[in-house]
């Protein structure tokens, strides 16, 4: 859900949340005497299955970490993700603390049939697939660590680690890699299906400074990939998602930068929506590598005015700041200006919101190569709000470096884009969301001719398998012969999944 929180400081959006960050020492063994029982639970493919409480406690026995049952006390908030609109409860939740721990967990689900498994990072998953009911979710919230080295201004990350981690231990040097736009977004869901983010034009995606992975595969083995060993497999992890298995440590090359930036928004009346957009389509995809320029139109519940505007950061040389920053203001006096310059950690942070249990939502997303005059009527013409909800048409800027990848040299396969359109929908939790989410799904197919793909991160519960098929472009058997190999009986299937063919 972090688009669902785009134009926090424009319209207080809806929906995200603060995982505390927990010691190891923390997750360490259950509680002395705890007794298992017999649990259901369900397979991949939907049989049913019944986990014996002596296989539950050997588990248990062989994990660091803990295993959870549903009267245990810390399940109910390891089964929680950021959408409180799924509101599942997995038959077991296990919570490693290091990579042998995924290994049984993983093995675990493989000797029961293969459990329908669920991974949870940061929880960010707004179609709920970090979670599951009676299958089992393995937690990495006690799994985090960043380790720096500024001399080879490097830096190793532990699979269930948050972007805010890595940018506060890596700007401590005056170092960075681009990741995301939510402190709290996990680093393993974000790289493995991209990594956009306020710095990809200047550097590229999260997966073009990705120097190497520790992979735990279906079969529990424990694999490391890079360009010079198992790169096929390297390849595939940058943009395939989840479907080959569970990365435990991620390496990437930092890039120097100064911690000052410039970042906030400029916002216009709703009545200037077009201006908007058809200036977006001019400049921002042409602009500069330094400048990161995402577009809204927003219309927030209560009555509250709508506004059409950008959220930027500049990071460049400050003397050619104005220069970038220039045509966002000149299309009059804006109703909101708080562009200034902001420490990057500060910024990464500042579209977190405390309290994710308040609000639901609902997102949809798809790819665009232009601002055609045809979608900037579609948008201004069938863009509505309503009084009980967020209102939200975001663009996520592509572009710059980004671009200058080809599409097959990772497999990640739309660098062509020049933005990622989102329509993010929230609303108070608990409500009847049903003509909410009927309004998109009856507006967005006016957007759907200047649709081209969609981000795999934002995998959308009408999307069809064929349709995640198609979204890899041509390197769609490449990875279809990966996951043969690495996953044949698609065990880790909750995700923009390709359904294997062995």
């Amino acid at each position: 859900m972090k688009r669902r929180t785009f134009f926090r400081s424009a319209a207080a959006a809806a929906a995200a949340a603060t995982i505390p960050i927990r010691s190891p020492l923390d997750a360490s063994f259950l509680p002395v005497g705890r007794r298992a029982r017999d649990v259901r639970a369900i397979t991949g493919d939907g049989r049913e299955v019944t986990l014996t409480s002596a296989a539950i406690e050997d588990l248990n026995a062989r994990m660091f970490g803990r295993v959870l049952l549903a009267d245990d006390a810390g399940y109910e908030d390891a089964r929680r993700i950021l959408n409180p609109a799924f509101d599942k409860n997995p038959a077991l939740i296990v919570q490693p603390v290091g990579s042998v721990d995924i290994r049984h967990a993983v093995n675990f689900a493989q000797e029961h049939g293969g459990l329908l498994t669920a991974v949870k990072c940061g929880g960010h998953s707004h179609s709920g697939k970090s979670t599951c009911d009676y299958g089992m979710q393995i937690d990495l919230s006690h799994f985090r660590d960043v380790r720096v080295d500024p001399v080879a201004r490097t830096a190793r990350v532990t699979g269930g680690s948050l972007l805010g981690q890595l940018d506060y231990e890596s700007m401590a040097y005056d170092l960075v890699t681009p990741m995301g736009t939510v402190s709290h977004t996990g680093v393993g869901g974000l790289v493995t299906g991209g990594g956009f983010g306020r710095l990809a034009r200047r550097f590229g995606m999260s997966i073009d400074s990705l120097l190497s992975a520790d992979v735990v595969t279906a079969d529990g083995r424990l694999v490391h990939a890079s360009d010079d060993e198992n790169p096929e497999l390297f390849w595939g992890i940058r943009g395939g998602g989840g479907n080959f298995g569970i990365v435990t440590s991620f390496e990437f090359r930092l890039h120097p930068m100064q911690r000052q930036v410039l970042g906030g928004a400029i916002m216009y009346p709703i009545s200037m929506a077009r201006d908007v957009l058809n200036l977006y389509g001019d400049y921002g995809f042409n602009a500069p590598d330094e400048i990161q320029i995402d577009c809204a139109v927003v219309i927030p519940p209560g009555g509250a005015p709508g506004m059409a505007g950008f959220q930027v950061c500049y990071s460049g040389a400050p003397g050619r700041a104005d220069a970038a920053l220039g045509p966002l203001r000149s299309l009059g006096t804006p109703m909101m200006d708080d562009v200034g310059a902001t420490d990057y950690v500060a910024l990464q942070r500042s579209g977190d919101v405390d309290d994710f249990r308040t609000a639901g939502g609902y997102l949809k997303s798809g790819f665009i190569s232009d601002m055609s005059a045809n979608l900037v009527s579609a948008i201004v013409d069938g863009f509505e709000g309503h009084p009980s909800r967020m209102t939200t048409l975001a663009f996520q800027q592509g572009g710059g470096a980004i671009s200058r990848v080809g599409n097959s040299e990772t497999s990640f396969s739309h660098r062509t884009s020049q933005a990622n359109m989102l329509g993010i929908l929230g609303w108070t939790h608990g409500i009847d969301a049903s003509e909410h989410i009927a309004w998109i799904r009856s507006f967005w197919p006016s957007l759907e001719p200047s649709i081209d793909g969609f981000y795999g991160n934002d995998l959308d519960e009408e999307i069809t398998a064929a349709g995640v098929n198609a979204n890899f472009g041509g390197n769609y058997q490449r990875l279809l012969a990966l996951k043969n190999r690495y996953d044949p009986t698609n065990l880790f299937r909750l995700n923009a999944n390709i359904e294997p063919s062995a």
